[in-house]
């Protein structure tokens, strides 16, 4: 593959792990609940609500306190607005802490030295996902200008135009063209439709959605994903 385009959050980094210190800090008598669990039902509520987001018919805000509130109502745990509130000031000052899986830092390193061109789309509100980016340290291997984040360019994944846009701005050949999320629906759907080659990060080890696209290989954790790629493309690990 001559291009590598990457999502950011929960494929880049661990995004369960500024979740679980937010949900620590605020509830701190809640001590007999998964938080992964918790938090895979609150990015599920996530998706929910979107594309109203994106659309402006829902406000951000209004976003961050119906995923929380709708996630804790599934394990019968009963949260106000406020309390809601609070939890997501918690969670957007502890992403401001996120820092790359080691394996991914690595990766990032060896396609850099090899040439490839590498790439961001993810989708969120542009401000937040920069800064997240900014935290991360990516633009040390990927330029501004490859950096696609839906709500600066209007579009976002599954939808074909998102990676069309990334298409035309690359100039990319989609036949040597590779995805990377863990998003089944945005990443894996989004990608193949649009004729790029997709790796799923399943580290979640979510159930394979029955469904006529599939992935052309999934991935558990960050290191299988550095191997895959070391193999792929001949680099040295």
């Amino acid at each position: 593959m001559d291009t590598i385009i990457f999502d950011v959050d929960d494929t880049l980094y661990d995004q369960l792990k500024p979740f679980k210190n937010a949900f620590t800090s605020n509830f701190k008598h809640l001590t007999d609940i998964s938080i992964e669990k918790l938090y895979i039902s609150s990015r599920k509520h996530s998706e929910r609500l979107f594309d109203k987001s994106e659309a402006g018919t829902v406000s951000l805000l209004e976003l961050h306190t119906y995923r929380i509130m709708a996630a804790c109502k599934e394990f019968e745990i009963e949260i106000n607005e406020n309390e809601a509130i609070t939890f997501q000031r918690t969670y957007e000052e502890e992403q401001k802490k996120i820092t790359l899986y080691p394996e991914i830092e690595r990766l990032l390193e060896l396609l850099s030295h090899k040439g490839k061109q590498l790439g961001i789309l993810t989708n969120g509100p542009h401000q937040h996902q920069l800064m997240k980016i900014n935290q991360l340290g990516l633009t040390r291997w990927i330029p501004e200008e490859h950096i696609f984040i839906s709500g600066a360019i209007g579009s976002a994944k599954p939808a074909l135009l998102a990676f069309e846009t990334v298409e035309k701005k690359l100039l990319l050949n989609k036949n040597h063209t590779v995805y990377i999320g863990d998003s089944f629906d945005n990443d894996v759907i989004g990608a193949k439709k649009a004729g790029w080659y997709s790796i799923w990060m399943n580290h979640r080890k979510k159930d394979i959605p029955l469904s006529s696209i599939q992935p052309d290989k999934i991935i558990h954790t960050p290191k299988e994903l550095l191997d895959l790629m070391v193999a792929t493309h001949n680099i040295r690990s």
